[in-house]
């Protein structure tokens, strides 16, 4: 997703965050779905490149829904974390 500029990567962040925490049935501020959503962003892109060789960097549909997917991953993954422990 290296074709949107910081702010982009702000706002898709926020709202992959928002969605993914609203599919995953979680509770969290706005600090932490931007985070979760900006690291979703890069674990989605990562996948969306190298398993489905789609590139997610020039739609902002596609790139939300990327930014999504790799967030309700990057939680459904630290849900299994956080219950073995």
């Amino acid at each position: 997703m290296s074709g949107f500029g910081i702010i982009a990567w702000i706002v898709i962040g926020i709202i992959a965050g928002w969605l993914a925490e609203m599919i995953m049935k979680r509770n969290h501020g706005l600090l932490t779905n931007l985070v979760v959503g900006v690291a979703g962003a890069l674990i989605g892109g990562f996948l969306a490149n190298n398993l489905l060789g789609v590139d997610a960097s020039g739609s902002w549909i596609v790139g939300i829904l990327v930014a999504t997917v790799g967030a309700v991953v990057l939680l459904f993954l630290l849900g299994l974390v956080k219950r073995r422990t």
